[in-house]
Formats: structure tokens, sequence, C-alpha cells
């Protein structure tokens, strides 16, 4: 290779490396940025808006109205007869009226509607705050999220440190290998049992690497970073492991903290004024009354000035024999919503003993992994001494290498899931 292609060679690797921005990330700063630039989170975010318009609308209803209107009329020469005026002395006929000029301003305010404002004021508010928890619901979600997806990250990185490492020293071995075949000290049968773990191992690192730049893009695309974005993972993170507390613990917190619980409660308080609405469907409504009306038909009448006020009763007479329709509606949703709140608990009893079990049996396997790996690394160095003073195979020495690997890679893997077991726990009480 000549001096100019090694030298276009690294200005492009320098460059390729350059654009790729490297991040470290704490598990906290991870979720805080997740969501931050939550999508699912701005679609809550609008669902509050458009909760809030509602009990702005609703606030509105029990506000005074105003409306004016204006109209010019061309007639089919009408017959005016004025009783208040003698007859026409041509004939009997009166004016004739070929146009009208009428304006009006009408204001009603509410005085009694039966409840049905203030009960739409408050089920509107009520809403409203059920929204928030729900979106603070989704923040929990989205959290763990996360945290499964940092997870995924921190053991796909561990991984490939421990296959390195491993590749490292199975190519030393094959070095070594390679000078004893050569010296005539080994077989050559012997040797390529080595290359052969080589090449799985390399094919492992591989996998271990694609693992990882799949888990990487996942993460970026949760955290809204450019899907370039190297994320360098708290190497601390799976040292966040604490003793778990009585399971009677978690349930009491999650009566006070389950944000989906919450707003159940809300909406459960919505539909009870929904309903104490509907049966006001059944009484008058009375309101404040007033107007302004001016008209005029040229040649004929000439009206100003004509102010009123007074009270204004308004009962529908469907309503003697007509099924109130929106009653049955508000009280089947109340029976709805009891019955999703008793499912909601019983799903939450069954979620946190499950988590918890989980959460405790994760714990336990590192002590039984720990144990295991300590067995592998013990069997491996006994093996290889055998092996030096001809008492053991090269097959049992490559079978004790790789148990030995495997075993510290599970130790690293258990640890990482007890602390996403944990987060699961966490998410299920609604911390």
């Amino acid at each position: 290779m000549t001096k100019n292609k090694i030298t276009a060679l690294f200005l492009f690797a320098t460059a390729l490396l350059q654009a790729q921005e490297k991040r470290l990330l704490t598990l906290d700063e991870a979720v805080s940025l997740g969501i931050q630039n939550s999508k699912n989170l701005k679609i809550d975010r609008a669902k509050i808006e458009e909760a809030t318009a509602n009990y702005l609308e609703a606030k509105n209803n029990r506000l005074p109205s105003l409306k004016a209107s204006a109209s010019a009329l061309a007639l089919a020469n009408a017959n005016v007869d004025l009783k208040i005026l003698p007859p026409s002395q041509n004939g009997g006929n009166g004016p004739k009226a070929n146009s009208a000029f009428l304006g009006q301003i009408s204001a009603s305010m509410p005085l009694y509607a039966g409840g049905k404002i203030k009960y739409g004021i408050q089920s509107a508010e009520y809403l409203v705050e059920a929204s928030k928890l729900s979106a603070e619901n989704d923040k929990v979600a989205i959290a763990f999220n996360v945290s499964q997806a940092y997870n995924n990250l921190f053991k796909a990185n561990q991984a490939i440190k421990v296959l390195e490492e491993n590749l490292t020293a199975s190519q030393k071995r094959d070095e070594s290998f390679q000078k004893l075949e050569n010296n005539g000290i080994i077989a050559r049968n012997d040797r390529l049992k080595a290359n052969l773990q080589t090449s799985n191992i390399e094919l492992q690192l591989l996998e271990a690497h694609n693992n990882f730049n799949i888990a990487t893009v996942n993460m970026d695309l949760l955290l809204g970073l450019p899907e370039t974005t190297e994320i360098e993972i708290d190497q601390n993170y799976i040292s966040e492991l604490t003793e778990n507390q009585p399971v009677s613990y978690y349930m009491n917190q999650a009566i006070s903290n389950r944000k989906d619980l919450q707003a159940l409660a809300y909406q459960r308080k919505a539909a009870e004024l929904v309903t104490k609405a509907a049966k006001a469907e059944n009484l008058p409504t009375i309101a404040l009354t007033g107007g302004y009306i001016a008209a005029e038909v040229p040649k004929i009448l000439t009206v100003t000035n004509a102010a009123n006020i007074g009270l204004g009763i308004q009962y529908n007479l469907d309503n003697l024999w007509k099924k109130n329709s929106a009653l049955l509606k508000a009280q089947s949703r109340e029976k709805q919503l009891e019955a999703t709140n008793d499912l909601l608990n019983d799903q939450i009893k069954l979620d946190i003993n499950r988590d918890y079990q989980n959460s405790e049996y994760a714990k336990k396997k590192i002590a039984v992994y720990e144990k295991a790996a300590a067995q592998a690394n013990e069997n491996y160095r006994v093996t290889k001494n055998k092996y030096e003073n001809g008492l053991a195979t090269i097959t049992e020495l490559l079978d004790a290498d790789a148990a030995q690997v495997s075993a510290n890679v599970n130790v690293i893997n258990a640890k990482a899931d007890a602390a996403l077991a944990y987060r699961k726990l966490l998410q299920t009480v609604g911390l």
C-alpha cells in the first residue's frame, strides 16, 4: 500500500471518529433525557391542553351571553293595517310596506340550571387532573423503558470487554501452540482445536458488537439523540443494588404513588358529577334576560329605545315521556370505571408480587453465578496446570477456558438484570 493511500485511509478514519459523538451518561441522566424528549409525553401534553380547553368551555357556561343581530328585509307589497289609526279614506287600502329594517341586542344570565353548570365545571376540572396524572404515569413507564435500554447497552458493552480480553489471551495461546507444533512438542490437531476456539470467540465478539450497535441506536432514539451518538455507560451502574423491603411496604407505596390509580379516581369523580348533571336535565332552567330592539318600516313604523328586562324559564316537556338516555349512559360509565378500578387494584397486587419475587430471584442468582465463576476460574487454573504437566488434554483445557469466560459473563449479566429487576419493581410501585 502506498504512502498516499495510507494517509488517505488515516484521514478517513479520523473524520469518521469525529463524526461519531461520544457521550457519557449515568442511568439517571439517561432517564431524565428520555423523559424530556419523549414523543409520547408530547401527545400527553396535547391531551392536557385539550382537557384544559374543555374546562374553560365549561366555565364559560356560567357567564352571561350577549348577542346582536340586524336584518334588512325586502317585503312583497305587504298590507299594513295600523289599528291605532283611522281607516284609510281611499278605498280602505292601508299603506304598502316594501322593506323593513330590524336590529336587536339580547343578553342572558343563567341563574339556575339544576346544577348542570356547576357539575360540568367540576367534572371538567377532575378530567384535567386525570390527564395530568396519566402523563405522570407515562413518565414512569418511559423511565423503565430507558432503564431497560440502558441495561441492554451495559450488558452488550461488558460482553465486548470480556470477549476482547479472552480473544487476546486466545490469540497469544495460538502463537504459543504454533511454536510448540513447530518444535514437535504438540500435535497439529491440538493446535487446530485452539485455533477453532479463537475463531468461535471472534464470532461471539462480532455478535456482541452487533448487539451493542443495535442497542446504541435504540438508546439514541429513546433519548432524542442523533443516531450516530455513541453512549458511554456508567460502570457503577450495577453497584446500585439495594436490599428489598417487605412486599407489604411496596403494596402501601403503590396505593399512594400509582398515578394511573389516582387518575382513575379522578375519572370516577368526574363520572359521578356527569351523572348528577344528567339528572338535572329533568329540572327547569331560569335565566335573567334583557335586550334592546330597534325597527323601521319606511313611511309606516319606527321603533327605538325598546329596551326590555325580565326572567326566562325553560322546561323541556319531552322529559315527561322520554327516557333520560344521558343519565343511563352516565350510570353505565360509573359502573365501568368501578369495575376498572377493581381490576387495576388486582393487577397491581399481582404485578408487585411478581416483580418482587423476580427481584429477589435476580439477586439470589448473583450469588450462584459468583460461586460458579469462582469454581470455573479454579477449574481452569487446575486444568491448565495439569495440561502443562501432561495430565490433561487440549480439549479439556479449551473447555475449561470456555466455561470460565461464560461464567464471568454470567456474573456481570446477573448483576445488570438484578439492577433492572429492582427498577421494574419501582415502576410497578409508581416511583
